[in-house]
């Protein structure tokens, strides 16, 4: 019996038909508390679409309001395998180094004399260039300097279309990590990169020639207004075009940018401003 009576009052519970309750609660209250909730979350998601819209108003859709980024660019080799920082080939292997040709042709493709004249400016070099905007008035989008592949001349491929390689006089292509707003150099004075053989490997390294000479950065180029106000922005590149390396040994090189308001390997972070990589040329010679 005792369970007849717990069944008999889940069952009233559930629907009670003498009051007309379901779950203890008639229709008008059940009607009144969905309202409740259905004008609540309403109110919620009103306030939650304020907040966003107010915050998208201070935002600017070509220049980030906030960088979380290093304030002191990195440097990047090409070519570059995966994620590794090696360049290892034997001259008479040409599979082992065709691979880096290739890598260079790709990325040396957008600097093309031809695509460059289409679609940046011919800046004038040796200066910054600014391109402020008036007020609210957006100078956008911006232009952009040419840099064009014939620049790197012994490296751009167009006299040597396997860059050395073959001969055991690879060429390495160098690029400044784009940073906005960042105007490197001072007084004039355009910043250049260098590389060097560690300590360990001073021997072995040999000669190197820089392309543009001095290994520098036009000034031109800068600064970087970010990717949708410059759409066509074309980093500017330094060459270096090692002249007799020692073969058949490891070679680690260092390279580093050179300006005065650029500082290299800070205690936040030891490889700003610089890139180090391993060179090994084999002969079977």
């Amino acid at each position: 019996m005792a369970k007849d009576g717990e069944k008999s009052e889940w069952k009233e519970f559930l629907w009670n038909p003498r009051t007309r309750e379901f779950l203890g609660r008639t229709a008008s209250s059940w009607g009144l508390i969905i309202l409740f909730y259905i004008l609540f979350y309403l109110f919620l998601g009103g306030l939650f679409a304020l907040t966003m819209y107010i915050m998208l108003q201070t935002l600017d859709d070509h220049k980030p309001t906030w960088q979380d980024r290093l304030s002191t660019p990195g440097l990047v080799i090409r070519p570059r395998q995966d994620e590794t920082f090696e360049i290892v080939y034997t001259i008479q292997n040409t599979e082992s180094w065709d691979m880096y040709a290739q890598a260079l042709d790709k990325f040396l493709s957008p600097y093309n004399d031809t695509i460059q004249a289409q679609k940046n400016h011919e800046c004038t070099p040796d200066q910054y260039f600014l391109q402020e905007d008036s007020g609210d008035v957006k100078n956008n989008p911006k232009r952009s300097c040419q840099f064009n592949r014939t620049i790197l001349e012994d490296c751009s491929g167009l006299h040597d279309r396997y860059y050395g390689y073959q001969h055991g006089k690879p060429c390495i292509i160098i690029k400044l990590n784009r940073v906005i707003g960042l105007m490197p150099g001072k007084d004039g004075q355009a910043p250049s990169v260098t590389c060097g053989a560690k300590r360990d490997d001073s021997d072995k390294i040999g000669e190197m020639i820089y392309f543009p000479s001095n290994g520098t950065f036009d000034l031109m180029y800068y600064p970087y207004y970010g990717k949708k106000a410059q759409v066509n922005y074309s980093q500017p590149l330094v060459a270096v075009k090692f002249l007799n390396i020692t073969v058949n040994q490891d070679v680690n090189i260092e390279c580093k940018i050179h300006a005065s308001n650029i500082p290299t390997g800070t205690e936040r972070d030891k490889f700003a401003g610089r890139v180090s990589f391993k060179l090994r040329i084999n002969s079977q010679n």
